[in-house]
């Protein structure tokens, strides 16, 4: 990291603050902090929907797969490409239809208010799980980076991310997410246009790879591989759709918006899996001896995108790089925090113990609980980081089947299936856990290579290979199966609770219409002002890199990514009308 590098790091924070700022004026309840009254335009939500669903992670855990096994680690991004078409076509309108402002408000409305308290305080510590390991993932990363030590770079990026979340609430998130999309694309595919011309171009790419990381037949060769495919495209299936994912929707206008955010997710999760895992499979390549450029991370392939970019990238963007991962990982996290807040507030606070509180004192004290996840998010991130071994990869995965599958699955069920008792949603989950520990304690690798003749001795990823899709695919269908076996208990429900689902019934399939539902006039035109002069100024200033001392290719690098940010801002100031709420010179 050169002083450049440092400069447009110490820029990107402070212009995080400016949005944050910006759209503090925008909140003026809780349904504002929590949703953003459900006002967003489509491709703001669906770059935000997009962003959340990857963190740093990506660019460390999953990248070491990519560095030590290939392509297999995009399984998983096509799975999450997929799950946002199922959401276009079926989940994400109905989302939105359900009027609601937290996903537990959804699942009192599905399940019934003994649900929705086993939900929230089985959802809160999950999700509080989860910013862990992605700020553990950050962690990792910024060590990388800076060569700093792991535990420092979590607490300054867990406080970053818990500041921001708190000034601008549901809006700062939203907005911050989409302008960090327009950042963090164009910047890895300069990485990756540089790291194959530092093999020798798209041809010396293929070929040096085409045995080992870009090998198709392994889908056949390597044991239990084909299994875990399909394993993973289920388990992201679920986890895109379930009531848990459903508030990156409860943003938007109606369902249409909600439908268009969903397929622009879809679409930019695609180029994704490609040009975010080119760079470390190229570096397998380039960088074989990883161990001796990070001797301090305890697994040094999950630094490989950052090495691949440090040997390619022109002087200064790596500073962009750095901004564009952090904006991952922030996405996620703030959007976490942001969620449990909301699901903390209106689904315990304020039902149970202070019914009467009135906005400003649930606003108050949404924020403070802001502050505390924060902070125990930054606990969570220190303790992963204190195991030894502990590989980034194996965590994220182990703790998606084994904790969050069975937790999602009937949240997904209920949206289709809707005729079962109360205790289906609850018992499912416990079904659901039993059937992954039971499986991951007796249906073991070793037991696999007896039963089906496979390779004895298998190597590491193929016993990660089977522990993770045998335990899929049974907690989903053992969970599914309990479910449906439910539904022949649903006549001796009580009568109250029927009403309550024909609500929802009728509720979830009735479009909304804005205009007439809401109180507060829509704000298209502000927010695509807005968002648009704060994309062209990053733009100009990103353009301005490029007068840096750089060979003619690095200069060309910044003036893509700068003109890309600058003509997009200038495209939504020209299509919006500028609002009269803004004067025209502020």
């Amino acid at each position: 990291m050169t002083p450049y590098d440092y400069a447009v790091l110490a820029f990107y924070f402070v212009y995080l603050l400016v949005i944050s700022w910006v759209f503090r004026r925008f909140v003026r309840n809780t349904s504002d902090y929590f949703r953003s009254g459900g006002q967003v335009i489509w491709w703001m939500a669906g770059g935000s929907a997009f962003i959340v669903s990857f963190s740093a992670w990506t660019f460390t855990g999953a990248a070491s797969r990519a560095y030590s096994d290939g392509w297999p680690i995009m399984v998983i991004y096509l799975a999450n490409a997929v799950g946002f078409v199922a959401s276009a076509l079926y989940f994400a309108p109905r989302f939105r239809q359900l009027r609601v402002v937290t996903s537990m408000q959804a699942v009192r409305a599905r399940f019934g208010p003994d649900n929705e308290q086993f939900f929230t305080w089985l959802t809160l510590p999950l999700r509080l799980m989860y910013a862990g390991i992605w700020l553990y993932g950050l962690g990792v990363f910024f060590s990388a980076a800076f060569s700093m030590d792991v535990n420092m770079t979590i607490l300054i990026g867990g406080g970053t991310v818990t500041a921001i979340a708190l000034i601008g609430g549901s809006w700062a998130v939203v907005a911050s997410d989409f302008i960090q999309v327009l950042i963090l694309m164009p910047v890895t595919m300069v990485a990756t246009v540089l790291a194959v011309s530092r093999l020798g171009g798209a041809g010396a790419f293929v070929h040096q790879l085409a045995g080992t990381r870009l090998n198709l037949g392994k889908l056949f060769s390597d044991d239990f591989l084909l299994f875990w495919c399909v394993a993973m495209m289920a388990k992201q299936f679920v986890s895109s759709n379930s009531l848990t994912e459903a508030p990156r929707y409860f943003c938007v206008k109606d369902g249409r918006h909600a439908r268009k955010a969903a397929l622009l997710a879809a679409g930019l999760m695609l180029v994704g899996l490609v040009i975010w895992f080119v760079p470390p499979m190229a570096a397998s390549a380039a960088i074989p001896d990883l161990g001796r450029v990070y001797p301090h991370l305890k697994n040094p392939s999950e630094g490989s995108f950052f090495a691949m970019a440090t040997a390619t990238f022109p002087v200064g963007m790596l500073g962009l790089l750095v901004s564009g991962v952090f904006a991952a990982t922030l996405s996620a996290m703030d959007a976490g925090l942001n969620s449990n807040a909301g699901i903390f507030i209106k689904n315990f606070y304020q039902p149970i113990i202070r019914p009467g509180a009135g906005e400003r004192e649930l606003l108050f004290a949404g924020k403070v609980t802001t502050l505390a996840f924060g902070v125990a998010v930054i606990i969570l991130a220190r303790v992963y980081f204190s195991f030894p071994e502990l590989s980034l990869f194996k965590l994220m995965l182990d703790f998606g089947v084994l904790v969050a599958l069975p937790q999602t699955l009937p949240l997904v069920l209920g949206i289709f299936i809707r005729r079962t008792p109360p205790w289906s949603g609850w018992s499912t989950v416990l079904v659901g856990f039993a059937a992954g520990w039971l499986t991951r304690a007796f249906l073991s690798v070793e037991w696999a290579v007896r039963v089906f003749g496979a390779r004895a001795n298998p190597n590491e990823w193929e016993r990660q290979n089977w522990d993770q899709a045998i335990a899929v695919m049974t907690t989903i269908g053992a969970g599914v199966a309990w479910f449906c076996f439910s539904r022949l208990f649903y006549e001796g429900a009580p009568a109250s609770y029927k009403a309550s689902i024909e609500e929802f019934s009728r509720r979830i399939e009735l479009p909304v219409d804005y205009d007439r539902e809401e109180d507060t006039p829509a704000s298209d035109d502000k927010q695509s002002w807005l968002i648009g002069w704060l994309c062209m100024p990053y733009g100009v200033v990103i353009c301005l890199l490029a007068l840096i001392p750089n060979p003619p290719s690095g200069r060309a690098a910044f003036l893509f990514c700068g003109i890309v940010l600058g003509l997009i801002g200038a495209a939504l100031v020209r299509q919006s009308r500028v609002p009269a709420s803004i004067p025209p010179h502020a």
